[in-house]
């Protein structure tokens, strides 16, 4: 996991971190790296693997096949995209690509398809919508989705673009009741400006400080999952049909400590619901079965005991600094009681890997009618200035499950994600870096500095 990706270096010397180099491409950009913009893709009908190339002035496309060969390449001027960045990209029938360009300015996105075959391209322009409010964008099954909020209506609209097409849906949740943390009525609306959506990583491993959002969105195939946690005393879940727009909910009670003042989280993975509890005094995890409801497996911890699923030290990190263990799960806990928390669920081949932990903001200032710190770190100012800053605290322990749900005392062994950010970490020549996640290993596309080229890597999970 990110969080814990420095770690590797205490292997370095003793393991190889499996990294192979798939293809290189020359590619100069003139020094121009923070103008640019790289992006890998793939066609998930016939697994060709992608290349989006943008300097300033030119834009390229590399079309290798599965086995990343080269098979075609195509470069023109931005006439139509200048200035603007590259938000997504779709596959049509033909196995050609189009590319959604972002123009903030103007409040609206250029529609670019590239027929390979005849070097040619083909423009549109699409307005965004009056009184409405850019969510989040997804690709799912070779289609580009773009999810916007509607300040007229208590609703989400979709937006499906595919083929050359594009299909307005609105997801309508003014039937539904939503209940504030007071038990006070309130808009769906109003729960979104307050908890903004988090779109969830479908396949990927989904960082802590995405994982504590309240209201999260899962993409699923003609499917979306919102989650909602605004409310400790029950996660308001909504299954909702890209199809019909039919929108079903329910609510899971999270487990409940003994002491009342708790905070609460969730996170969906493959129809199951994964629910954590947490104060001063107690950690309750829940995994309950979606469709029954069902209890499947629990697990508690009081401040008194180990944590017994644990697979790494109870870990405390400043910003992205190298972590410090925590003595015990008292102090562990404490942490955790003044902190958002939450929990990530990410599965390989083998087994189910858990995040769990929580993030805080602590500030520091120095005021000088008061005279004193309001904060427990020390940092340099001067008498005279009133000064203050910020930082962030992340406290976290990671937790591996076999498919039955069992604990395990397997050491943990790095994920290829883990590996590529380790890469990254020792190689300053790697610019404009992307991952994308195949399903047997992970390819990291960057452009190399110093090489001036193009450089796929492939990744793999475990020690090598």
């Amino acid at each position: 996991m990110k969080q814990i990706y420095f770690l590797l270096a205490v292997f370095c010397n003793t393991v190889l971190l499996s990294q192979t180099v798939l293809t290189s491409y020359p590619l100069d950009l003139n020094n121009q790296e923070g103008q640019s913009q790289i992006v890998n893709a793939e066609n998930t009908v016939t697994h060709d693997v992608f290349a989006f190339i943008a300097s300033p002035e030119n834009f390229t496309i590399l079309k290798y096949n599965s086995a990343l060969f080269l098979k075609d390449q195509f470069t023109e001027t931005r006439k139509y995209s200048e200035s603007k960045i590259l938000m997504g990209y779709s596959f049509g029938e033909d196995g050609n690509p189009t590319l959604y360009w972002l123009s903030p300015a103007s409040k609206n996105i250029i529609i670019i398809k590239y027929y390979l075959e005849t070097k040619t391209s083909k423009a549109l322009k699409f307005d965004f919508p009056d009184n409405q409010l850019l969510v989040t964008q997804y690709k799912k099954d070779n289609a580009f989705y773009l999810l916007m909020q509607n300040e007229d209506k208590q609703g989400l609209t979709l937006f499906v673009f595919n083929n050359g097409t594009v299909q307005e849906k609105f997801l309508d949740f003014s039937p539904f009741t939503f209940l504030d943390q007071k038990i006070r009525k309130v808009t769906f609306n109003q729960i979104l400006r307050q908890y903004p959506i988090r779109k969830m990583d479908s396949g990927e491993y989904n960082e802590l400080y995405k994982a504590i959002a309240k209201t999260k969105l899962y993409t699923l195939p003609n499917r979306l999952i919102l989650t909602l946690d605004h409310n400790p005393g029950k996660t308001q879940f909504f299954d909702i049909n890209i199809e019909n727009l039919e929108i079903k909910e329910r609510e899971f009670i999270p487990p409940t400590t003994e002491n009342s003042a708790k905070s609460s989280n969730s996170f969906y993975h493959e129809n199951k619901l994964y629910q954590l509890s947490a104060n001063s005094d107690q950690l309750l995890l829940d995994i309950k079965d979606f469709n029954s409801g069902e209890l499947i497996k629990n697990f508690t911890v009081v401040k008194k005991d180990t944590i017994g699923f644990k697979n790494s030290p109870l870990l405390i990190q400043k910003e992205n600094l190298k972590p410090r263990k925590v003595k015990n799960t008292a102090k562990f806990l404490k942490q955790l009681s003044f902190s958002d928390i939450g929990l990530s669920v990410f599965k390989n081949r083998k087994n189910l890997f858990l995040t769990i932990g929580g993030i805080s903001t602590h500030y520091s200032s120095w005021n000088d009618s008061e005279n004193f710190f309001t904060a427990d770190n020390n940092f340099n100012s001067y008498p005279g200035d009133d000064y203050e800053s910020s930082y962030i605290e992340s406290a976290f322990f990671e937790s591996i499950l076999n498919k039955n749900l069992e604990t395990t005392r397997k050491d943990q062994e790095p994920l290829a994600t883990d590996k590529i950010y380790y890469f990254i970490d020792n190689h300053k020549e790697i610019k404009q870096q992307n991952i994308l996640k195949l399903t047997n290993y992970s390819i990291l596309g960057y452009y190399d500095s110093l090489l001036k080229q193009y450089v796929m890597r492939k990744f793999t999970d475990g020690y090598n």
